[in-house]
């Protein structure tokens, strides 16, 4: 398997994040562009192009604090969002989804007797590398931070007994429509896991886009209020990254907890969210 080169956007933002961490919050425009090597005009089209924000908005969502600020501001309690229609059958974060889970005897099975196209594609994100049955996208996960090789032996490591078929023109379709929220019609998910996972990830699934939620809030609405640690786990194995939006789960502290697929991804999606439904406010 080749490396795929990261997404030119992404690596731009990754460098932006670094920039910003390392800077006084007196970072002018001008200072951030001139240390990423660009006009301050051009660091403005780029960002607001990819953003849908200027760059001096877009500044606060790169902040350290801007975790603790969406609990405050957009925290979303998952029974409120559940009784609004945001479930498994309905609209999630942009797009619409359809979704069933594999049958117990099917997951014990390891994905013995199944076939798993997947393929490499760019996305706001850097590289993403999606798999597939014919039922619907079962895995996604994002190669800008582990590298392409490690993504795909993380993501099929889940399935050991399955066939895996690279078959990128198969899965293209699906795969334009999860990373640009292109196409109409629902987009299928195959998910993949036990009973209290699904659970966790169908969770996961009624946070709207740019809101956030906190593990313990996951542990409750699932019925299992002293679960946190166990939810944790189970936001971490979710297969199906960015449409099951484990982005989304924080700290009570506000802090970002983990990310399956590396932090500087994960604060990338909540600012490039948080922009983005600030621009369509």
């Amino acid at each position: 398997m080749t490396e795929m080169q990261t997404g030119y956007h992404y690596g731009v933002m990754r460098r932006a994040i670094a920039l910003v961490d390392a800077g006084s919050p007196q970072m002018t425009l001008e200072d951030l562009a001139q240390q990423m090597g660009m006009s301050p005009a051009h660091f403005q089209r780029l960002f607001s192009r990819w953003a849908g924000v200027s760059p001096k908005r877009f500044q606060q969502y790169l902040t350290l604090g801007h975790a603790k600020a969406l609990l405050t501001e957009r925290f979303s309690t998952l029974e409120a969002a559940h009784g609004a229609g945001l479930s498994g059958s309905g609209r999630l974060h942009d797009l619409f989804l359809r979704w069933e889970a594999m049958s117990p005897g099917e997951f014990a099975r390891g994905g013995d007797g199944l076939r798993i196209r997947w393929g490499l594609f760019d996305s706001p994100f850097g590289p993403a590398l999606v798999m597939g049955t014919d039922r619907g996208i079962c895995g996604m996960g994002f190669a800008a931070e582990t590298g392409a090789q490690a993504a795909f032996a993380d993501l099929s490591a889940r399935w050991p007994r399955a066939e895996y078929v690279e078959d990128a023109e198969a899965l293209r379709p699906w795969a334009e429509r999860a990373l640009g929220a292109t196409g109409e019609g629902p987009l299928p998910l195959y998910l993949m896991g036990g009973p209290f996972q699904i659970k966790v990830w169908e969770a996961l699934m009624r946070i709207p886009s740019g809101h956030v939620t906190t593990y313990s809030e996951i542990a409750q609405a699932i019925g299992h209020p002293n679960a946190v640690r166990a939810v944790g786990t189970a936001v971490g194995r979710n297969p199906v990254s960015l449409l099951i939006p484990c982005h989304r789960a924080l700290r009570k502290s506000g802090g970002l907890g983990g990310y399956h697929w590396g932090l500087p991804v994960k604060r990338a999606m909540l600012a490039w969210e948080s922009a983005r439904s600030d621009a369509h406010a």
